[in-house]
This record gives C-alpha cells, sequence and structure tokens, in this order.
C-alpha cells in the first residue's frame, strides 16, 4: 500500500469531491430540463484509470453505486484505443447501463500523453423513445420497447459530437431539442471535470498524483474492513416481496459477515419476470454498497477501495441479475428500492442502533407525455422512524435523492395544473419515533395524454421496527372530467383526456420502536 501523510491525503480527498460538485453543478445550471435542472436527476463521480471510482458527489446512490460499470465497459469496448479529447455514451443495462432514461457520458483525462483517470456523469432523460412517453411503458417486456439503447459508443470528439452517436439517439426520442440541451450539458460537465484533474496533476506532477490517489482507494478500504470488522459476525436473513399485478414476489437476501468483510447472497429471490421489474446486476451492486455505508460509517470515502471487502453473489434470470432481453425501466427505480428494503432489513439484526424502519420504499414514478412533450418525476414520501428520531415526511429516500419540481415549474413547462401539494397526514407509521409522513400531490391535464405510473408499497406497507407499526401504503387515483373515480394499478399505463385529474398519495414511512 502507497503511504501519503493523512494531511496531504485529506486535502486530495476533498479536492477530488469538489470536482465532482462542481461537475454536477455544471450539469444542473446548462440542463434544458425540468428533470435535472430542477430535480437535479443526474449525478457526476471521478475515477483513476483502472476504472474503480475515486470520487462522488453527494448525489443519487442508484446512479453513483452502479457508474462504475459504466466506466468498465467503456474499458472493455475501447481500452486499447482510448484517445484523449474523446467522450463515450452508454446506457444499454446490459453493457454497463441501468435502464435506458439514464445516460452515461464517459470522458478518459490525459495528460502529456498519459491517462491519468476519467470524469463521468449520469443524467435520466425524460424520453428515450419507446412505446410510451417517459420511455417507461407498463406493458413492456423486452427492453427494446422501453426506448433507444446506447452500446459504449464514441460520441465526442475534439468536443464536438459524433453524429453516428447523435442521428440515432435524437431520432428515437419525442423531444429531440431538450435531449440535445440535457446531452450538451452532460458534455460540458465532464470538460469542466477533466480542466480540474488536469489542474491537480500539474500541481503535483503525474507520478505523485497517481500515488496518491492509490492512497486514497486504501485508505477507503482500510475504514471499511475497520467499520464491517466492528459488527457481529453471523448470516442475517431478510425477504420482502416486489408487487406484481396481483402477485408477491420474494426477494430475499442473507448477509455474512465474517471479520472484515461482509458478503450478500440473494438466493430464493424470485426469477425474472415478463415486465418490466427486473434489475440488472449493477443496479443491485449499487443498492449493497448503499446499505453497507448506512449500517457502517457514512464519513467513510465512498469510493472503490471501501468497495472491495463487499461482495455481491445474484442467481442470474432473477428479479436482482436480469438476462437480457427482459425489460428493466421500473428495476432501476422501483426494485431497487426494495433491494435496499431487504439489505438493510438484514444489516438491521446486526446494527439496531443504525438501521432505520422501512422507508415508503418507492420513488413513485409519475411519466405524462404525447408526441409534443414528455415529463418525468418521482415524488417524495414517508422515512422510516430512526433509533432516537422520527422519520423526515415528505422527501425522497432509499436509492433516491433527487428534489421537488416546483410548483411554479411543472406549471411553466408542462400543459398541468397543480391542484393539491401537501403531506399526508396519519400516515406515518406508529411508534416511540413515528415514521415520517407521504405526500398528496392532484393535478389536472390541460390536454390529452398518456400516463404512466410506477410505484410500490401499493399494498404491502412499509415495515416497522423493533416494535414499531406500518407506514401507510400509498394509493393512486384517476378522477376522470365527469367526476367519476377510479383507483390505478401501481404500475399502469393509460390515457387521459383534458379535464381529467390524477391523485397520487405516497406511504409513509414505518415507525421504530414500541
Amino acid at each position: 500500500m502507497v503511504s501519503i501523510d493523512p494531511v496531504t491525503l485529506e486535502v486530495a480527498r476533498n479536492r477530488l469531491a469538489a470536482v465532482a460538485d462542481e461537475m454536477g453543478l455544471v450539469l444542473r445550471r446548462t440542463a434544458y430540463s425540468p428533470n435535472i435542472k430542477e430535480r437535479a436527476d443526474c449525478s457526476a463521480a471521478v475515477f483513476v484509470p483502472s476504472g474503480e471510482m475515486l470520487a462522488q458527489a453527494e448525489h443519487i446512490p442508484v446512479h453513483l453505486g452502479s457508474m462504475p460499470a459504466s466506466v468498465a465497459a467503456v474499458l472493455g469496448r475501447f481500452g486499447d484505443q482510448m484517445q484523449p479529447d474523446t467522450q463515450y455514451a452508454v446506457n444499454d443495462p446490459y453493457h454497463g447501463g441501468t435502464h435506458l432514461n439514464d445516460l452515461t457520458l464517459v470522458r478518459p483525462v490525459h495528460v502529456d500523453g498519459t491517462q491519468v483517470g476519467w470524469v463521468a456523469n449520469r443524467a435520466h432523460h425524460a424520453d428515450v423513445g419507446g412505446e410510451a412517453p417517459g420511455s417507461m411503458p407498463a406493458h413492456a417486456t423486452d427492453v427494446d420497447q422501453e426506448g433507444h439503447r446506447v452500446a459504449p459508443t464514441l460520441a465526442v470528439r475534439n468536443g464536438q459530437w459524433l453524429e453516428s452517436f447523435t442521428e440515432p439517439f435524437l431520432a428515437a426520442t419525442r423531444t429531440p431539442a431538450e435531449r440535445l440541451g440535457d446531452l450538451s450539458a452532460q458534455l460540458g460537465a465532464n470538460e469542466a471535470g477533466a480542466a480540474r484533474i488536469e489542474q491537480l496533476v500539474a500541481a503535483t506532477g503525474t507520478a505523485r498524483y497517481l500515488e496518491m490517489m492509490a492512497a486514497l482507494l486504501d485508505y477507503g478500504e482500510r475504514r471499511m474492513r475497520t467499520a464491517i470488522a466492528a459488527l457481529p459476525d453471523g448470516t442475517y436473513q431478510f425477504t420482502d416481496v416486489m408487487e406484481w399485478g396481483d402477485d408477491d414476489l420474494p426477494v430475499a437476501v442473507g448477509v455474512t459477515i465474517d471479520g472484515a468483510e461482509l458478503s450478500a447472497d440473494f438466493a430464493g429471490t424470485h426469477p425474472q419476470v415478463a415486465g418490466n421489474i427486473n434489475a440488472v446486476d449493477a443496479v443491485t451492486r449499487s443498492c449493497l454498497y448503499y446499505a453497507v455505508r448506512v449500517a457502517t460509517d457514512p464519513t467513510i470515502p465512498a469510493n472503490g477501495g471501501c468497495y472491495r471487502p463487499i461482495q455481491l453473489a445474484v442467481p442470474a434470470g432473477s428479479l436482482v441479475n436480469a438476462d437480457p432481453p427482459a425489460a428493466v425501466a421500473a428495476g432501476n427505480v422501483e426494485t431497487s428500492q426494495r433491494i435496499a428494503d431487504c439489505l438493510l432489513g438484514a444489516l438491521a439484526q446486526a446494527a439496531p442502533d443504525r438501521i432505520p424502519a422501512a422507508s415508503q420504499g418507492t420513488m413513485n414514478n409519475v411519466l405524462i407525455g404525447n408526441d409534443e412533450f414528455a415529463y418525468y418525476e418521482t415524488l417524495g414520501g414517508g422515512q422510516g422512524g430512526r433509533p432516537g428520531r422520527a422519520g423526515q415526511s415528505g422527501i425522497h429516500t432509499g436509492m433516491t435523492n433527487t428534489k421537488n419540481t416546483p410548483i411554479e415549474s411543472l406549471e411553466a413547462h408542462y400543459p398541468f395544473r397543480v391542484l393539491r401539494y401537501r403531506l399526508r397526514t396519519g400516515s406515518g407509521g406508529a411508534g416511540l419515533h413515528r415514521g415520517g409522513e407521504g405526500i398528496e400531490r392532484e393535478i389536472e391535464f390541460l390536454t390529452d395524454a398518456a400516463v404512466s405510473l410506477m410505484g410500490e408499497r401499493r399494498r404491502n406497507p412499509p415495515w416497522g421496527l423493533a416494535g414499531g407499526g406500518p407506514g401507510a401504503v400509498g394509493e393512486d387515483w384517476l378522477i376522470k372530467h365527469d367526476g367519476s373515480r377510479e383507483r390505478l394499478p401501481g404500475k399502469t399505463t393509460v390515457e387521459v383526456r383534458a379535464g381529467d385529474r390524477l391523485l397520487v398519495m405516497t406511504p409513509g414511512g414505518g415507525g421504530w420502536g414500541s
């Protein structure tokens, strides 16, 4: 292991985190879509030449834990012919991506002809084609029904887009101008990150920079091994369910702590289905990294080193490791939440003083559009009650960390009117420390459109811990222009008319303590 004094190491760690933060700010401030500039549905990170993650901004867990797979996919495809001033795009879930909306742009960073690392950012594009606006059709069984796939592809050379990438990508989407704007924001974010890395290398020299990066990874590994070793050895089991039609499909995990190492095995999880709730390996791995950080010490540097003591086993062809060409849109946003719940439920047995009760366990995805616009948003809900304090209300939890789209922005960009937006009183689970409240949002459509909903916890409530009660389940209602009401399934695509209204009531968090 490389030896660097602690002060130098801490300065380097903070400088690299600042690079990722700046990349995220550039991306948000120059993006076109409200989904990125308002909701911050994007992430950024810095990597070493081998592809291990070096630093990340505090963005979205499901993005950041899986982004190393995108860098690895680019390395695998172009590693022996990497050139300076190039950028590579990927969104294919079976070749480094997670689901098609999340496009990752990866840029190698060279100094004097030597590659010193990578910068990468991921942004959720509100529409990438497919059979429904927003690219998450509830009926999809094949990934190609969900939109345009991009295997690792050379997308930018010398700051200019290559038409071989942009033409098919923009031809597939219903909103090409918005997509090009968001793509350009991604390009600029990587350029900003690369410039900062080059400045760091210029100040230290290439050899010294690479030594410090290796030392940072080793430091992350030491911290994580120490934190895992503080947990009691043993194997801890937990099972939860995904709601699929009228069926509850098991997601099962066994977490084993053995000294300074931790492994998770999802044997017993339901096989993949002919639907879009299948997740790929990279998503499951993200959930594992997130849950272990919750159970140990969130101040440990979130880099590839801290993940070295953590192992994952996932059965092929299952909900948590689907085989192509299964549809996966909701696997990234919904199954990821359940995977995280299972891992936290298991780890609560080893670290009861650190793990909260179940949070809302869903992202409450709402997608609305037609041939002229595409709107996407995830809605907050209740956080689980925690050891020592109540859960927070009306926030994004678990594998998402996005923001609210302000009503003013929503109504300015889309043909909607927001009629109700408030906390859902009484939805948090009872307990010594109550679960947080969900929210209620009601919108009126000012034009005909297609609506897709992707939600969970509509039948099985978020569980309490240590004697706490469950949170309330979510509900989705279509209130038609003639006044009739219809309760919608948690996962559906429906046509709506001008004057119809959609009411989404999100789950509360479970309570902690009796």
